[in-house]
């Protein structure tokens, strides 16, 4: 996977995760699993600290707790997410199994995912970590290459440029038809004109592809539970998650991911 983030004569950077927690035990755990990897950690104990180094030098990813004195973690992500120098980078969430409504609100401020504490797995929370810095990289990349196809003439028109930019950045809450127009200061007419034309479907289609394209990716690649990933798609509810996903890829979310597992354990008896 990681074959498809780099060109053959352009190394991937290393990344750079930034540690916010108060607590020195969890975070001396965090630092033995990180060591496997070669991945450049810093450490912040305390959510104000925490967002002055990412402020100085943004980070590939952050890794938050959620319960700490004074700014707590959801303080510290609504600041992060706010602030131009922070708002793309990715924060995971650190928070306890049993704080559900602690995960639907990191994910509801921004957060890319969260792992429960204490840390059952390492392997999962080093798989999770590697997708969203995967994720992160895929992004930069389609932001360096809409510039270069911007000054080149290349590519997608500005209008649709703009309106799936608007789009992917409320992706669980997007605006309106009629506030999408007003932001774009267009008609209706002409913006369904030019994504039929460059894309071949209306842009609250294209809006739908891109969610059940990221649930997709989610469910494979983390593990976040269904009810988790329909929020953070924007689906209202599990069911309806479900059902567009059947829909569209013939089989449900549970479906798929049992199917990933069976394909996974047939390789390792291989």
């Amino acid at each position: 996977m990681a074959d498809d983030l780099m060109t053959a004569n352009t190394p991937v950077p290393v990344p750079r995760l930034l540690l916010i927690d108060d607590n020195i035990s969890d975070l001396r755990v965090l630092l033995d699993m990180l060591a496997a990897r070669q991945w450049l950690t810093t450490v912040a104990f305390s959510g104000e600290d925490g967002y002055h180094k990412a402020c100085l030098q943004p980070p590939s990813l952050i890794l938050l707790d959620v319960r700490m004195p004074g700014m707590d973690g959801f303080a510290t992500c609504r600041r992060l997410k706010a602030d131009p120098r922070t708002a793309e980078v990715p924060v995971i969430f650190l928070t306890a199994a049993e704080d559900k409504d602690d995960r639907l609100t990191g994910l509801g401020l921004g957060a890319v995912d969260y792992i429960i504490k204490p840390f059952a797995s390492e392997e999962e929370v080093l798989a999770r970590i590697g997708i969203h810095l995967q994720l992160a990289r895929r992004r930069g990349q389609a932001e360096t290459q809409e510039v270069e196809d911007e000054v080149s003439g290349d590519g997608l028109p500005p209008l649709v440029r703009a309106a799936m930019r608007l789009l992917e950045e409320n992706l669980a809450h997007p605006p309106d038809m009629d506030s999408l127009l007003r932001q774009l200061g267009t008609n209706k007419k002409r913006l369904n004109e030019e994504f039929h034309h460059n894309l071949g479907i209306p842009p609250f289609v294209w809006l739908r592809e891109q969610r059940l394209r990221l649930a997709r990716e989610l469910l494979a690649n983390t593990q976040t539970s269904v009810a988790d990933i329909a929020a953070y798609c924007g689906y209202a509810n599990q069911g309806n998650f479900a059902t567009a996903f059947r829909e569209h890829f013939e089989c449900t979310p549970r479906e798929y991911r049992q199917q990933l597992r069976e394909a996974a354990l047939a390789r390792e008896l291989d």
